[in-house]
């Protein structure tokens, strides 16, 4: 199983030293709303324009009017919410973000400069520095069967005890367009995956995971 610290660098997050404390992200996702609270209660109003109960936007991110926000949620500096985006609360965004048309976020955490720029679905989930989802790319949360979602890594297995656990991407994963990532999916740094493609267990760092479900080392 890959660990917070094999997939994050914690400095490209604000929630970087509170993720600190787990050891695997999934770990993290029962307390992001409330964590979300107890930061937002310390940003400065100088930089953060609170514009409803319990969501903080910084002065410099451009959020679209058509955009829709619940609580709680940060979004950070520069970053961008584009037209149609539905941000349904417990998300934290992170510096120089893309959230795009018609995108929806929900109990998630996006570290700096992560893109989920076009019809995406992420949900119960944790993005690394600069990940990228393609278009229509989404995060599955939820087992067909609504039993606890297992993370796979080979033999090893690891039962979550939650129902809904979506994708945890490392650092500088790149997801291609139209791809469903099942529950429970880790993706470790910089991993990429074909177009199409539907991901399940564990892809290891610097690893390509193929449309046929085949594994290969990058060269």
């Amino acid at each position: 199983m890959l660990t917070i610290r094999d997939l994050f660098d914690l400095s490209h997050s604000q929630a970087g030293d509170w993720l600190a404390q787990f050891t695997y992200p999934h770990e993290a996702l029962e307390g992001i709303a409330g964590f979300i609270r107890q930061l937002g209660s310390t940003l400065s109003a100088d930089e953060y324009d609170q514009s409803k109960e319990d969501v903080w936007i910084h002065k410099t991110a451009a959020v679209a009017p058509s955009a829709s926000i619940s609580g709680p949620c940060i979004i950070g500096p520069r970053t961008e919410v584009r037209h149609c985006a539905f941000i349904r609360g417990s998300a934290l965004v992170g510096e120089g973000c893309v959230v795009g048309n018609s995108t929806e976020l929900k109990n998630v955490i996006l570290f700096d400069k992560v893109q989920v720029p076009h019809y995406n679905y992420v949900g119960d989930s944790i993005l690394g520095y600069k990940a990228h989802m393609g278009a229509g790319s989404i995060t599955s949360n939820v087992k067909s069967d609504k039993l606890p979602v297992v993370l796979r890594d080979g033999e090893e297995k690891l039962d979550t005890g939650r129902k809904k656990v979506g994708a945890m991407l490392g650092d500088e994963v790149e997801i291609g367009c139209n791809s469903v990532l099942n529950p429970g999916a880790v993706l470790g740094r910089r991993a990429s995956v074909y177009p199409t493609s539907c991901v399940r267990g564990t892809v290891h760092e610097d690893c390509i995971h193929k449309r046929d479900g085949s594994v290969i080392r990058r060269k």
